[in-house]
């Protein structure tokens, strides 16, 4: 039976992630690092393209699971006719190499258990070369080797290319499995305890969750959203991933089908503004630190994402050996999307560096000399067309979006330079850019006869992406055409209650076959709108019914089938969580939040 996307939970250890089933299987795992191959890929294929199932023999999916509170350490529970068992699944920070581990515990009666373990290096195309060691199995194929081993030893046998476990655990008895990657011309790493592996998790994730400065409505949805982002965080360098996964579908079947590994630009104040205001003032500096040598170069190649290190180069190929989530294909390695031109990622840079000085975060030598070099740029690139926020592959248009955040480029350079008038640079140029941006967009971007802006100057089309016309300032929540806008994609973008990012029908601009879901991050921003023009009653029942989608263990995909019921996209997603977090902060930080 094909696993829905919301069947998953995830582990991880902030440099890379898997995700686990209601069956007790792991079908995802790139090792070392998000981006890495992955060695179990059964989410894009079969469980010959690599999984690690343990659950108790005959059993199929689970009784119940949940998070132990405010951690990401994964309890997993089946009731059977024998007895109960759980198994306990956590990635510890990591000293030199990951570890998956997996206690499985008897909670009543006795239990046989089986454990079935595939490992498929690059994506599930190589089966490597298993051997035994000194109580461990050891597999190699390449640059890659991994150990598995027991604590206590359970009878351990090789059979159709797999690795196969079986025991028995009555009430009180734990064995537990650890997993354990390192490059296989290294020697292998120090062994690591794993009860006091998990110990030591459970007390760092509460510690870390107790910073939390949230204390409103759905505190335990705002608390998962943000031990998700930082779940999502590679640790070495600040950089945020926008989902742990590739190609999981827009579109059951479809072709939209991207990598999500990797760092975009487009989420960068959104994300600082979240984790300020939630009270994550470490986590933000870093991610700003990552920002700041991500960008670093020549202006007029900025790039609308990056590697989890700041890496430029990420080819987008196609990998034909696997089947795809129920059926879509292609699966896709590396994105396209990065020789993109989108000019709306100035603005974010430059309304993330603003946010990060205001909100007091230390400033970095250069960080100002920067902002005028990427704005010099965008001064005289600012009338191109580009393919905009959503990536579009149909050709570039002059995009209102784009548009709105070259002014917030503008405005928050001369709002820096009005703030701190011993800094160098251009005030009465940037207001004069400023000010013409804001014309022409008010002339070409909006629609008079239905008083809403446009998708881009001259359509008729919506986009979701203008509903933060009123909160990056561009113009105030009353004015008509702010109502007008909200209303209008509220209207023809609408969703089964929730909303698209564009039209897909017909002669969409995005130049793909298919459709798509309801887009979480822009019906959370619905919210935000409705609640700045005064409809704060309609805003909060958007967020109850938003908070309602994520599944059992509170995971947000990308974006929502209301027809089908189910998640789609990649999972679980940075921009959903990060939606959920700021329309929490907004609609009940006034008493929620310090």
């Amino acid at each position: 039976m094909q696993p829905r996307i919301e069947d998953y939970a995830l582990i991880g250890d902030e440099q890379t992630a898997a995700l686990v089933g209601r069956n007790g299987s792991i079908d995802w795992l790139c090792l070392p690092r998000f981006d890495s191959a992955a060695c179990f890929a059964r989410l894009l294929g079969d469980e010959e393209n690599g999984h690690w199932r343990i659950a108790p023999k005959g059993a199929d999916m689970c009784t119940r699971r949940a998070y132990r509170t405010d951690t990401l350490v994964l309890d997993t529970e089946w009731e059977t006719e024998e007895g109960t068992v759980r198994v306990t699944d956590l990635m510890p920070q990591r000293d030199r190499c990951p570890d998956v581990m997996r206690i499985v515990e008897g909670v009543s009666g006795r239990v046989t258990v089986r454990s079935t373990l595939r490992l498929r290096f690059d994506y599930g195309a190589i089966i490597p070369w298993m051997r035994r060691s000194g109580g461990h199995r050891v597999a190699v194929a390449g640059p890659d080797s991994v150990w598995l081993r027991s604590e206590p030893a359970v009878r351990t046998w090789g059979e159709d290319f797999g690795t196969h476990s079986e025991f028995t655990v009555a009430e009180g008895e734990r064995v537990a499995f650890v997993l354990t990657w390192h490059p296989s011309h290294e020697p292998r790493p120090s062994l690591v305890d794993p009860y006091e592996a998990l110990r030591a998790s459970v007390t760092d994730w509460r510690r870390w969750a107790t910073r939390c400065r949230y204390d409103g409505p759905h505190r335990d949805a705002v608390v998962r959203s943000l031990i998700t982002l930082k779940a999502l965080t590679y640790a070495p360098t600040g950089g945020i991933v926008a989902a742990a996964t590739t190609s999981l579908p827009e579109e059951l079947g479809g072709t939209r089908n991207w990598d999500y590994r990797y760092c975009w630009l487009r989420d960068s104040t959104l994300t600082l503004g979240a984790l300020l205001s939630a009270g994550y003032h470490k986590e933000a500096e870093a991610w700003r630190d990552w920002l700041l040598r991500a960008v670093a170069g020549d202006p007029g190649r900025l790039q609308i994402m990056y590697g989890v290190a700041g890496e430029r180069r990420l080819p987008e190929f196609e990998v034909s050996w696997l089947s795809g989530f129920a059926g879509s294909v292609p699966v896709r390695i590396g994105n396209g999307a990065v020789d993109q031109l989108q000019l709306d990622v100035y603005g974010e840079v430059l309304d993330s560096l603003w946010l990060a000085r205001s909100s007091g975060l230390s400033a970095k030598p250069h960080m100002w000399s920067l902002q005028g070099v990427l704005l010099q740029w965008l001064r005289e690139a600012w009338r191109r067309p580009d393919e905009g926020l959503w990536e579009v592959r149909g050709g570039r248009r002059q995009f209102v979006h784009s548009k709105v955040m070259v002014w917030v480029a503008a405005d928050r350079a001369v709002r820096t330079l009005e703030e701190h008038p011993d800094l160098p640079g251009d005030l009465v140029g940037w207001r004069a850019l400023r000010d013409e941006v804001h014309r022409e967009v008010c002339e070409k971007g909006y629609d008079p006869e239905r008083n809403t802006f446009t998708q881009y100057y001259g359509s008729r089309e919506l986009d979701a992406s203008l509903l933060l016309i009123p909160r990056v300032g561009f113009l105030p929540p009353d004015d008509p055409r702010v109502v007008g806008t909200v209303d209008a994609i509220r209207e023809d973008l609408g969703h089964g209650g929730f909303v698209r990012r564009y039209d897909t029908s017909g002669t969409s601009v995005d130049g793909i076959e298919g459709d798509e879901g309801a887009f979480l991050a822009c019906s959370f921003w619905l919210a935000d709108a409705l609640h700045l023009t005064g409809r704060t009653d309609d805003a909060r029942d958007l967020f109850e019914r938003l908070v309602g989608l994520a599944n059992d263990v509170g995971l947000l995909a990308e974006e929502y089938d209301p027809v089908a019921g189910c998640q789609l996209g990649n999972f679980p997603q940075a921009f959903s969580h990060i939606g959920l977090v700021n329309t929490a902060l907004a609609l009940f930080g006034g008493d929620g939040a310090g």
